[in-house]
């Protein structure tokens, strides 16, 4: 099952969050005004979480109050992360999030850390972008695409070191690179768009323009 977190901030159109979801077996949660999102793309979540300061009263309605978990907003945790507990509890497969692009920069930094955690999402689709994680030490340690010729390919470490990556289809191969905290690959190409990336230690952020994935 893949579990989604809609959470609020900038996010795909409707009919792209439909396509990425068509045929899928999913288990949603919307933080805040993330719900917003789900129920244009035609997704009803089965939890709505946060403290609502997001959201208009009348969508929460149409909810069993069962399905609506309601916090202070004063709290220790950020509704994005109130909302990917609930999937990971839930033993979801594969976990994405869906929005939070633009929008204060905090709030982009606090989506990014979750990438760092010890269980993490492998997907972050904003408005503008496609973000997937890959890691050494799971299945998923490689991503493989066909993007338009020339596209850019940014590679990011996340976690902790050591870092090793071997790339086929970039202009600059990543295979043989120093990774060090703060170091990054920004605005890499795939020449004749065929790329993939293999994580061979640690954990990597990918982000591709999402017009050129979708």
């Amino acid at each position: 099952m893949l579990g989604i977190v809609f959470t609020g901030g900038e996010s795909p159109s409707s009919s792209v969050i439909r396509g990425l979801l068509d045929g899928k077996e999913i288990f949603a949660v919307a933080a805040d005004s993330g719900l917003v999102a789900a129920e244009e793309a035609g997704i009803k979540p089965a939890l709505v979480i946060g403290d609502m300061d997001s959201i208009d009263a009348s969508r929460l309605s149409a909810y069993p109050p069962q399905s609506v978990m309601r916090y202070k907003h004063d709290k220790d945790y950020t509704d994005t992360e109130l909302a990917l507990r609930e999937v990971i509890k839930k033993g979801c497969d594969e976990i994405w999030v869906i929005g939070g692009g633009g929008g204060r920069i905090d709030h982009l930094f606090g989506i990014r850390s979750l990438f760092e955690r010890a269980v993490f999402p492998r997907r972050w689709i904003t408005g503008s972008e496609d973000i997937f994680c890959i890691d050494a030490n799971t299945e998923q340690k490689t991503l493989s695409m066909k993007l338009r010729s020339g596209a850019p390919v940014s590679v990011f470490p996340l976690g902790n070191a050591p870092w090793e990556a071997e790339s086929a289809g970039l202009k600059w191969p990543l295979a043989g690179l120093k990774w060090d905290r703060g170091f990054f690959g920004l605005s890499n190409v795939a020449p004749d768009g065929n790329f993939s990336i293999t994580a061979q230690a640690g954990r990597f952020m990918v982000i591709l323009p999402l017009r050129e994935v979708f």
